[in-house]
């Protein structure tokens, strides 16, 4: 190919390499080979430094993609985490307010029951009161507990029983 003739165009989709050959090749018909050289090889420091400060400016617009995305997942995580703890929140108080009605329910009908049963009430108001106010505010049963309220319960049902019965005969 002599100097004379045009390079061929090239077909890439990059408009700057299309420019560039398109440079290169009046520069090459201007001055000649060997000077086109030297300019090429004078040109060559500047085009690395453009080329590196490219390279730094994409590195640098990865990165803040990269901490922007951290940045949105941190934050979509702590809303998460927040939605959470209004839920268990909400739980919490939920199952506080069923355990203050409960245990005033039970403390209420053992003290009405009292005069006439005094062995349900103290069913009632004795520790099974004190196993289910456990359960409600503290979230946590002991075998103890249940262990407590079921002694209470049969000896509650053992009296009653003994009471229907009417006096004993001597």
């Amino acid at each position: 190919m002599s100097l004379g003739e045009r390079l061929p165009a090239r077909r890439d989709d990059d408009p700057f390499m299309n420019a560039a050959m398109g440079i290169a090749a009046r520069w090459g018909e201007a001055l000649g080979p060997e000077k086109l050289e030297v300019a090429l090889k004078a040109l060559e420091p500047e085009l690395k430094r453009e080329h590196q400060f490219r390279l730094r400016r994409l590195e640098a617009k990865e990165a803040e993609a990269e901490r922007q995305a951290a940045a949105a997942q941190a934050e979509a995580e702590r809303a998460a985490r927040e939605v959470i703890e209004k839920r268990h929140h909400m739980h919490r108080i939920a199952t506080l307010v069923a355990g203050m009605v409960a245990s005033l329910a039970m403390l209420g009908g053992g003290l009405y029951i009292a005069p006439h049963n005094a062995w349900l009430a103290a069913g009632l108001c004795g520790p099974s009161l004190l196993a289910l106010v456990k359960i409600f505010v503290l979230q946590r049963s002991d075998d103890g507990d249940m262990r407590a309220a079921e002694r209470t319960a049969r000896d509650a049902a053992n009296a009653a029983s003994a009471s229907s019965a009417g006096p004993p005969v001597v």
